[in-house]
């Protein structure tokens, strides 16, 4: 089924154009996972309109070159799953980059779409010359066997580093990637 599914690239023209319907179908995703437990910064209630505040705040780091948003679409269009790479880094990081906000719709997990948005963001890690990648995921979750699966290394662990959406607080592994 994960045939089905294309990853590309928004670039910076169509996160002007189609601002408003980005920002719609990527909040769609985000409350999705946030709903079902996933601690990627937000708490529950996560409301529609800070949602769309975020998503609205990362297509316009996508039109200043600063991120490469990814987004994973069905057939038919439908967004189902996204991921960043946050190229802007200090002058002395250069060739490093962060990936963030690693999402996948409850609906299209299971499917390879998290192995195709991570293969995409190495390939366009690659493309901007970035060499080191580094991310950090909940300690014991899902998204650790995947990201070791994908060539990750695990740099280390933080116990109660964040909090879970409904409040508990969570471990945070740290992964790298050399390039």
């Amino acid at each position: 089924m994960a045939a089905a599914i294309t990853v590309r690239r928004v670039g910076a023209d169509e996160a002007a154009r189609q601002a408003d319907a980005l920002a719609q179908a990527l909040a769609d995703v985000l409350i999705d996972c946030v709903e079902g437990g996933a601690s990627v910064s937000f708490m529950l209630p996560l409301t529609r309109e800070k949602a769309l505040a975020f998503w609205h705040g990362v297509l316009q780091g996508a039109m200043r070159g600063e991120r490469v948003l990814l987004v994973a679409q069905t057939a038919a269009g439908r967004i189902v799953g996204t991921v960043q790479l946050i190229t802007a880094q200090p002058d002395n990081q250069p060739h490093r980059a962060d990936v963030a906000k690693m999402l996948v719709h409850r609906d299209a997990r299971r499917q390879g779409v998290a192995a195709q948005l991570l293969a995409a963001v190495d390939q366009a890690a690659r493309d901007a010359g970035k060499t080191v990648l580094v991310l950090d995921t909940v300690t014991g979750g899902d998204a650790e066997r995947l990201y070791q699966r994908a060539g990750w290394q695990i740099a280390g662990t933080v116990p109660n580093y964040a909090l879970m959406p409904d409040g508990a607080y969570c471990g945070t592994t740290f992964f790298h990637k050399q390039l």
